[in-house]
């Protein structure tokens, strides 16, 4: 069920409410443990621009609004965006953005680990933002703080920099910044995406292939 942006606009900040809308939102696995000093945290940071993987000169752009919670994001993370990866970004063929919009399915996920994500973004580039990407999703059921700083540490970003972004929201500022956007452009769900500014009719690679076809 989708709803209209009305009642998207109404329900903002309820997790439950637009949880229904777009996805509904423990460890054990060979993540480690990391014993990090809880006090060093940074300044609040307001600004950042969006990561960025392709050619960022490319004329189509493909812009993804997801919440790092959303079990549908990971499914299009780990499932769709591989394809659209290799056969447009990795060519050149598009500019890809990221653009965070926390509903939030996780009152301490949604803007925990991407305020985790955008830190690694901020100190490391945008390919290491993608890269934490990649891993915080494939671990989207089991997230915790270890597996924030695992996602860091496999990203090439020091775990306990990312840890302590995400624990402090020391980027709450950059993700409301997108949070806004995606609800001007009309955003009721997430993922949602938008090849050369209009919306795609679902998040899959076929449906997002055919658009950055046909913007060709």
């Amino acid at each position: 069920m989708r709803r209209s942006r009305r009642t998207f606009l109404s329900t903002a900040g309820s997790a439950a409410a637009f949880g229904l809308a777009g996805c509904l939102g423990g460890s054990g696995s060979d993540v480690p443990e990391y014993d990090c000093d809880p006090g060093s945290t940074g300044e609040s940071v307001s600004e950042l621009p969006q990561p960025v993987i392709g050619d960022p000169d490319a004329e189509i752009v493909v812009a993804s609004f997801e919440d790092f919670a959303c079990p549908h994001c990971a499914r299009f993370q780990t499932e769709e965006f591989p394809t659209i990866k290799e056969e447009y970004v990795d060519p050149g063929a598009v500019r890809y953005e990221h653009w965070d919009l926390p509903i939030p399915v996780d009152e301490t996920w949604s803007y925990g680990v991407a305020n985790a994500a955008r830190g690694v973004q901020d100190r490391h580039g945008s390919e290491a933002f993608f890269e934490f990407s990649r891993v915080a999703f494939e671990h989207h059921e089991e997230y915790s703080w270890d597996v924030v700083g695992y996602a860091a540490e496999e990203a090439g970003a020091d775990p306990c920099a990312a840890i302590a972004d995400g624990e402090s929201g020391t980027y709450d500022l950059v993700l409301q910044s997108d949070r806004n956007a995606g609800v001007e452009r009309g955003v009721e769900a997430t993922p949602t995406v938008f090849v050369d500014g209009d919306a795609v009719s679902e998040p899959t690679a076929e449906a997002i292939s055919d658009a950055i076809d046909a913007a060709r």
